[in-house]
């Protein structure tokens, strides 16, 4: 008597979701940064010797608008202080994308039952949340720029601390998926990045620019978020934007901003190529 044997399809590898595998590859990216002390400390002393020794060098022969409402240049060059942190931070933590696909990490990730969206939550929520410290750590030089936070203002530059990291690390996150050398990605930065944060407003207010600089401050998001943490820092000290933009229109600029670059990391992460991906 012939037996029947029933053969029963293999079974699908289910999906782990998007947030134990984000997470996970949040955990690395932090774990992995903080065991790097020599570049914990590169990237806060970098920016604290930068912001004195420019903002001494400029002074009191820095004017940053009437008489009543002038800084000395220290406490006006603050906050870019702050931003250049954050940026430094947030760009270079995305290098790990380029390493991770040379060492091979990148592809067993890939070839895992793992959206592409928990890659990309993962990997930009790491390089957030370390900008985002890094920034905040800085703050502890705030009293010496004139600066007294309440705790809604602290929350409130928290706030736009972590929309500046994100939006960063995301626009790092697109420069860095479709690279293979460092040595290309420390160009791009160099090239585009760098011009992002110094027409920013972050060295020099608007009010002596020439027409077209001007322009392409107003036009650059990152100065939105400049503007929005020297208001929370310096609430009487004169806006480098017009008069429309309140810090709410300055909050909802960089919110914009934060999403587009999301949406551009997700969009460059889920691009079809016939390039191997390790």
């Amino acid at each position: 008597m012939a037996t029947q044997t029933a053969t029963l399809p293999a079974a699908a590898p289910a999906s782990a979701g998007v947030m134990l595998p984000a997470f996970t590859l949040w955990w690395r990216e932090v774990v992995r940064f903080y065991r790097q002390r020599a570049r914990v400390a590169g990237v806060i002393l970098s920016p604290l010797l930068f912001w004195i020794v420019i903002g001494s060098g400029f002074g009191t022969s820095f004017r940053s608008g009437g008489a009543a409402g002038q800084q000395h240049y220290l406490d006006y060059f603050y906050p870019g202080a702050l931003v250049m942190i954050v940026l430094f931070t947030a760009i270079f933590t995305m290098m790990s994308v380029i390493e991770d696909r040379n060492e091979g990490f990148l592809l067993s990730v890939m070839v895992a039952p793992v959206p592409r969206a928990a890659i990309v939550l993962g990997k930009v929520l790491g390089g957030t949340t370390l900008a985002t410290i890094q920034g905040l750590i800085f703050l502890v030089f705030a009293p010496f720029a004139g600066v007294h936070l309440t705790p809604a203002s602290f929350g409130l530059v928290v706030m736009t601390v972590f929309l500046v990291a994100f939006a960063l690390t995301a626009l790092g996150f697109a420069i860095a998926w479709p690279m293979d050398s460092t040595q290309a990605f420390h160009a791009i930065i160099n090239l585009f990045l760098i011009p992002l944060w110094l027409l920013s407003g972050a060295l020099f207010p608007l009010s002596g620019a020439s027409k077209w600089i001007r322009a392409i401050v107003y036009a650059n998001p990152l100065t939105y978020g400049v503007e929005a943490l020297r208001t929370l820092m310096y609430p009487a000290a004169p806006s480098s934007l017009p008069s429309s933009f309140t810090f709410v229109a300055s909050i909802m600029t960089l919110m914009l901003f934060t999403l587009f670059m999301f949406g551009l990391a997700f969009a460059m992460a889920n691009r079809r190529t016939t390039k191997p991906a390790a």
